[in-house]
């Protein structure tokens, strides 16, 4: 016989007692922006002590399905995209997932992504971007890669959220974060890249201020194509697992390295 029995393993109290708050926060019972109880009276309705609700809420913390107003003030909260595409990005990292395997989906999904964002953004968007494409070029200028990596992120996060479109934010986001990650190695083959990037951010920038989808979505295919060419002259690998995502927290974020068409 093969099976091979374990010893079970009984969840830790905080971890029901996370369950159970996620369980009726997605269940619609506990909708965002209503206030929880208190640590003490949450403890009295578990049936455990105060240290335990208050690990069981750090969880939630984590998950963005809770957010403190204050000191003592615990309200619901509904995720950002970016809390939950750390996540799964984590999950496509395990999974080995490939630049080609990345790409494939990115060229999908980018180019639709900025049609939506000239269909739907608001002027709040568009200055987003502006502002966005206004500190990449000093950067660009001062050579400060750190930063340009950032903005380079926050570039394709406010184009996310631009279209309007939650499902189409978290099928990006995971994508976009893993694909553009660790690929400074790029920088010593392309030095020209920096500006080629800049020029083509501003060129679907522009589409997306005049609500111009096909130009928009047409420059983010070329964008993206570009990016496919840059990696392969640099010589990195197509088919093997990305190189591992730098954590977000203080550390270099990722690059976008590419060329745009000198013909568009």
């Amino acid at each position: 016989m093969g099976l091979r029995p374990r010893p079970i393993q009984v969840s830790k109290a905080y971890e029901q007692v996370s369950a159970q708050l996620e369980s009726q926060i997605l269940e619609g019972r506990l909708l965002p922006g209503e206030q929880l109880p208190g640590e003490v009276e949450l403890a009295a309705l578990f049936g455990v002590n105060r240290s335990t609700v208050r690990e069981g809420i750090r969880r939630l913390e984590s998950e963005g399905l809770v957010r403190r107003a204050s000191p003592r003030k615990l309200v619901v909260s509904t995720p950002k995209a970016r809390e939950l595409a750390s996540r799964n990005t984590r999950a496509l990292r395990m999974l080995e997932v490939t630049f080609d395997q990345l790409w494939r989906v990115a060229v999908e999904i980018e180019p639709l992504a900025a049609e939506l964002a000239a269909r739907n953004a608001t002027d709040a968007d568009v200055a987003k971007l502006r502002a966005n494409q206004a500190r990449m070029a000093k950067a660009t200028e001062a050579r400060d890669d750190r930063a340009v990596v950032r903005l380079d992120l926050e570039y394709h996060s406010i184009i996310s959220e631009a279209t309007k479109n939650p499902a189409l934010a978290l099928a990006q986001e995971p994508i976009g974060i893993l694909l553009y990650s660790g690929l400074e190695a790029l920088l010593p083959h392309l030095p020209q890249a920096p500006a080629r990037q800049l020029e083509a951010h501003g060129r679907v920038i522009d589409a997306v201020a005049m609500g111009d989808p096909d130009v928009a979505r047409d420059w983010t295919l070329r964008h993206a194509v570009d990016f496919r060419r840059g990696y392969i002259m640099a010589g990195l690998p197509m088919d093997a697992p990305i190189a591992p995502l730098v954590p977000a927290a203080g550390a270099k974020a990722a690059r976008e390295i590419t060329t745009p068409p000198r013909d568009a």
